[in-house]
């Protein structure tokens, strides 16, 4: 079951210039930041709310998020549902033909499992579900 908008994912070339940026809107820092090897990024939260938005910056030439960029340029990148359990998620929607990147969820940010909806699949959008790790 989704449970509500978790974070809205945001592709940036710099998160130090990002940072600033969001730092002087929010008037705040990020209140999390790290390097999250799997996804080949470092990421920064902003709360907003029960939700947040998440800065993105690639640690890899040749990651998603470099790629993004290279195609796109920076701006929002992925919306981010969190779910009660992530695999019976999964398997509701392949039942219902919704095309995942990866075929289990992975190590994502902030404690969380993730898995990723392919754009084809939501009218070009890319849809990230989360599970908290127990």
């Amino acid at each position: 079951m989704i449970k509500k908008i978790n974070h809205i994912g945001i592709a940036v070339k710099s998160l130090g210039l990002s940072s600033d940026i969001f730092t002087k809107l929010f008037g705040q820092s990020a209140v999390h930041t790290e390097t999250v090897p799997e996804q080949n990024a470092t990421i920064a939260f902003y709360p907003v709310g029960e939700s947040s938005l998440e800065l993105i910056e690639s640690t890899s030439r040749d990651s998603s998020i470099s790629k993004f960029i290279d195609k796109r340029g920076e701006g929002i990148h992925h919306i981010c549902l969190e779910v009660d359990d992530i695999r019976l998620e999964m398997d509701r929607l392949k039942n219902h033909n919704f095309q995942f990147i990866q075929d289990a969820p992975t190590a994502g940010g902030d404690g969380y499992w993730v898995a990723f909806i392919h754009p084809k699949s939501a009218n070009g959008v890319l849809i990230e579900l989360c599970e908290k790790m127990k």
